[in-house]
């Protein structure tokens, strides 16, 4: 079920928050109801699915329980958070990678390894992750144990941020799942966030999709260079408003019920350097690797040869954790390079010196780095990245370039103005508190019924986050 959906905004919303308000004074009875309609959500398109969850959620539990109980026996509280290291790694790599090393092995090792026909759960990556914070949190007494399965469950399968995140640490919600508070301010605060996030997936990235797709979706020697760096760019876009748009969307339903998640996006676009991008993209993410990973790796306080080793191992998990196929590797270590080259280097992103040209290297190299993450495979991304060089049959520029950017260039308008703290500088005008507040719902009120309106003529078009 997608956030974006008929279905969703107009029977499954309305009824959960109108449930979960009935049963606001019983937290025992909301919580079991917020459990069943968050696997109700998650078992909409495959059911069977659910059932994987189940199983990591459950086993977790028991692990949970395990390391409370083992916790002054330090070697085997270790052993069961060693334990849920390799299975929760294992889960991931037997659905989302075991086909990809079966075909890799037998494109390059001369083998004929039968594929198997095992299907991909969606947002495996997130609520493995989600599962294994619960053990670690545990174990680092950064939440307590859970004695109810259902509160674990409900941490982990909520169905807010189920699906393409935010990850959302244990020790952040776990006093919320029992002790949450609620109130109108901030159901006003969890609508209208909900509404820009719905704004930014179906009046902007959905849009921009078309472009991307057809500059994508084509051969590259059929693009022109103008063509080709229009799709980046339309990509560029599309995937921050999708994903940011989904992180906007899940925070806000999180408010509506009294859930607090962080955020998980920061105004990428406007770093000055790729060290600080990505101190500002999918943050969730980041600190997970940072807290989980490269901290207890050592983090910056080995020599410098284990520093650049450890950033190796970390941005390495993090091509990989985004999907089996190379491009992602590639990518994870591309980023590598560039955080390795300004550590080196000692970058600092809050110098004044030359702002413009650092702002246009960073936005160059991620622009770069998103055909990787696009393209089907390397040959794809080699030849692309060939195309927006210059070498092309197709010349500078086309008649597609004109149409899709005549067609287009309000939208790109809009997404490169949304891309900027743009809400902040509105803050700050000196206006008075009700004209302030008129305004936001009026704005609110527009592209609430502009996405509305989109919604129900459009077809399916799934969050791009889906698929890890």
């Amino acid at each position: 079920m997608l956030f974006s959906s008929s279905i969703f905004l107009f029977l499954f919303l309305p009824f959960v928050l109108l449930v979960n308000f009935v049963l606001r004074r019983s937290r025992p009875w909301q919580n079991v109801f917020l459990l069943l309609a968050s696997l109700l959500f998650y078992a909409w398109g495959e059911p069977w699915f659910v059932l994987v969850m189940l199983g990591s959620i459950l086993l977790n539990f028991l692990l949970g329980l395990g390391i409370d109980r083992f916790r002054d026996r330090g070697h085997r509280a270790k052993l069961l958070v060693g334990l849920a290291v390799v299975v929760n790694m294992g889960l991931i790599f037997v659905f989302k990678y075991l086909n990809f090393i079966i075909r890799e092995a037998n494109a390059h090792l001369g083998l004929n390894l039968v594929q198997t026909h095992i299907v991909l759960p969606i947002g495996i990556s997130f609520f493995t992750f989600q599962a294994l914070s619960y053990v670690i949190d545990v174990y680092r007494r950064h939440g307590k144990a859970q004695t109810n399965p259902a509160n674990v469950a409900l941490y982990v399968a909520l169905f807010p941020q189920l699906i393409a995140g935010p990850i959302v640490r244990y020790e952040t919600v776990a006093d919320q799942i029992e002790n949450r508070v609620e109130s109108v301010d901030h159901v006003f605060a969890g609508i209208m966030r909900f509404i820009q996030g719905l704004a930014k997936k179906v009046l902007l990235a959905n849009t921009l999709a078309v472009v991307a797709d057809r500059a994508f979706d084509s051969q590259p020697a059929a693009l022109s260079v103008a063509m080709a760096w229009l799709g980046v760019l339309a990509y560029t876009f599309q995937i921050y408003f999708d994903f940011s748009g989904y992180s906007d969307m899940a925070i806000g339903l999180g408010k509506m019920m009294g859930f607090h998640f962080l955020e998980n996006f920061n105004v990428p676009y406007i770093s000055r350097s790729i060290t600080e991008f990505w101190r500002r993209w999918h943050i969730s993410l980041g600190t997970w690797f940072r807290d989980y990973l490269y901290i207890p790796l050592g983090g910056n306080r080995v020599s410098r040869p284990r520093v650049f080793l450890n950033l190796f191992v970390v941005w390495l998990l993090t091509g990989i954790w985004h999907g089996a196929n190379w491009t992602f590797i590639v990518w994870g270590l591309y980023y590598f390079v560039f955080i390795a080259m300004e550590k080196a280097l000692g970058v600092n992103d809050r110098s004044p010196a030359f702002p413009w040209a650092r702002h246009a290297y960073t936005l160059i190299v991620v622009c770069l780095g998103w055909v990787l993450f696009r393209s089907p495979n390397i040959r794809h991304a080699c030849q692309y990245l060939t195309v927006m060089a210059g070498r092309t049959p197709r010349g500078l520029i086309d008649a597609d370039a004109v149409f899709y950017l005549r067609e287009n260039v309000y939208f790109f308008i809009c997404a490169a103005i949304c891309s900027t703290p743009c809400g902040k500088w509105f803050s700050g005008l000196r206006l008075p508190y009700f004209v302030r507040v008129g305004m936001r719902i009026l704005l609110a009120a527009f592209l609430l019924l502009a996405s509305l309106s989109y919604v129900v003529k459009s077809g399916y078009n799934p969050f791009i986050y889906f698929n890890f």
